[in-house]
């Protein structure tokens, strides 16, 4: 619920501060006193377009910050599920709108964008005016509060439905693809298999051009390399004295003289280990000298090959690893197009089995709607009866969608009503009575707003056009609605703002340059006088005193 507004240099509010609370929160004031400006600046905090006239004149910005508390899971899930903090389910709304056009939006002081503030919002409260009604107005939304006011039933019936629609959109996609592109399927074969063919025959093998590249380098470079070998192995072991034969006599002379000094015994050591080194590294020299061997066709041979895997990499690769991934992914295409009967028989089937299933889950979900719909209707028509509409019609239509399948089911709604006997039933949307729409949006309220989970409900002069016992019925329901919801309603009559457990009222004062608005709360004498004023206008005696204290009575009853 709202339970704190602020709003600072907006329109004529120069600042004002204001608590409300749970129950019914009513809000009076003088013709011209400013009393829409409250639900602009409401309005603004909850999402709505920004304004830059609504700039108190002089002003660099204004700002209204909202204050929610207790808020409903659906709306704090979705703060959590976008990483914006909340603690103690209270969410702390404030937008700014400065006179150079910019909006900043902030909740829980983290920047956001208008359209989630709105989307946020709407799990927040509910704004309705005279001809403003909302969700309840729009068709679209007319089955899901069909699904609501029965969910315990149709809303696991509704979800396996979506299931089904899904898996039935998926195969059908799939098939349609498959039977859009069977004409491009023999020759794409053609062409797969010819590029499958011209890999295999490579038959290349990972690592294969590394040790190509080393075999070549090898060949085109055998004479030197034998020579440098040859010389090494004769410097080291065949010429006379070798390098070897010169640290043999050295390793002699220091045997000789290790039994007389620690350090020479261990540097002894250490040099037996080089010169066996030496030993096994010259009998390697001789080895890889011995096995170079020169063949022109070798060389040949290899840069052929070479050759062969280059032009590959050009065409399916960059790396022989490359190239056989494609080979693998062209043997898994060819497969599917090569079983492209039966890959669809296997889908006509599958989408076959899948269709019946979702068939059968939208008729179980269009039974269960049409059952919810006759006791929603009937529910409607109790609460109408109760408004005066002695002579309406009301009706929920359930028809089948055009559109056939859909996530939804098969099926539409649509709230159809008279108000008058002998008229006939029109959408809802079409009454064109202010007043007795106010009173019809009351009735669906108070049915429907016990499962839409949305916590705060604010009513802008929803009285228009109604007055006399119409006005008490009015003021009757909005306190059974404020039972489960916070209710802020701005009205003109008297026999409404009798019903209030909290009063106000928009007071609007000048001085020598401005003109300023602010609300107040009202207190028990307070919302007296106020009921007077409302009953009989600027002469305010004992018996409009009187008579204001006892409508307030009956109406707390």
């Amino acid at each position: 619920m709202i339970s704190h507004l602020h709003v600072k240099d907006f329109a004529i509010i120069n600042e004002m501060d204001v608590d409300f609370h749970t129950g019914l929160n009513i809000i009076t004031g003088e013709t011209g006193a400013g009393k829409s400006i409250i639900i602009e600046a409401v309005s603004l905090a909850l999402g709505s377009r920004a304004d830059t006239a609504f700039v108190r004149s002089g002003k660099d910005k204004a700002v209204i910050e909202l204050i929610m508390e207790d808020c409903p899971s659906q709306a704090t899930d979705l703060l959590v599920e976008n990483d914006i903090p909340i603690d103690d389910n209270q969410v702390i709304i404030k937008r700014e709108i400065s006179i150079s056009g910019k909006s900043i939006c902030r909740i829980n002081n983290q920047i956001v964008s208008v359209s989630f503030l709105n989307m946020l919002c709407k799990k927040l409260a509910d704004i309705h005016g005279q001809y403003d009604h909302q969700s309840l107005l729009d068709p679209e939304l007319h089955i899901t509060f069909v699904d609501l006011y029965n969910s315990s039933e149709i809303l696991p019936v509704k979800a396996l439905t979506e299931k089904f629609y899904l898996e039935y959109r998926k195969l059908s996609t799939e098939l349609n693809q498959l039977t859009k592109n069977a004409a491009d399927n023999q020759r794409k074969h053609d062409f797969m298999a010819f590029e499958l063919n011209e890999i295999n025959n490579a038959r290349l093998s990972p690592g294969e051009d590394t040790a190509l590249e080393e075999e070549i380098l090898s060949l085109q470079n055998s004479e030197k390399i034998y020579g440098n070998l040859s010389d090494a192995y004769d410097s080291v072991y065949g010429n006379s004295p070798s390098v070897l034969q010169t640290l043999a006599k050295v390793q002699n002379q220091l045997q000789e003289i290790s039994p007389y000094s620690k350090s020479v015994c261990d540097l002894l050591s250490d040099f037996d280990d080089a010169y066996y080194k030496l030993e096994d590294i010259s009998r390697e020299i001789r080895n890889i000298r011995d096995n170079i061997t020169f063949s022109p066709e070798q060389l040949d041979s290899a840069i052929s090959r070479m050759d062969l895997i280059d032009k590959l990499k050009l065409k399916y690769g960059g790396s022989i690893e490359e190239i056989l991934a494609y080979r693998t992914q062209l043997e898994e295409d060819l497969s599917r197009i090569e079983n492209i009967d039966e890959a669809k028989s296997t889908l006509s089937h599958q989408l076959s089995v899948c269709e019946e299933q979702l068939k059968l889950a939208s008729q179980r979900l269009s039974a269960l709607r049409k059952a919810s719909a006759k006791e929603l209707q009937i529910k409607i028509m109790e609460q109408l009866f109760e408004l005066s509409f002695t002579n309406s019609e009301f009706q929920i239509k359930i028809s089948d969608n055009p559109a056939g399948f859909t996530a939804n089911g098969t099926d539409t709604a649509e709230f159809l009503i008279s108000t008058n006997r002998g008229e006939p039933l029109k959408p809802l949307a079409k009454i064109a009575s202010g007043g007795e729409m106010s009173r019809i949006m009351l009735a669906f309220k108070k049915i429907v707003g016990d499962y839409d989970d949305i916590p705060t409900m604010i009513f802008d002069e929803i009285d228009t056009g109604i007055s006399g016992i119409a006005a008490s019925v009015v003021g009757r329901k909005l306190k059974e609605i404020a039972q489960n919801h916070q209710i802020i309603c701005i009205t003109h009559l008297p026999q409404i703002t009798a019903c209030g457990s909290h009063n106000y009222k928009i007071v609007k004062h000048s001085d020598d340059t401005s003109t300023y608005t602010t609300l107040v709360p009202l207190s028990k004498e307070e919302k007296i006088k106020e009921v007077a004023r409302l009953l009989g206008g600027l002469n305010i005696t004992e018996s409009t005193l009187k008579s204001a204290e006892e409508l307030i009575e009956v109406s707390s009853r």
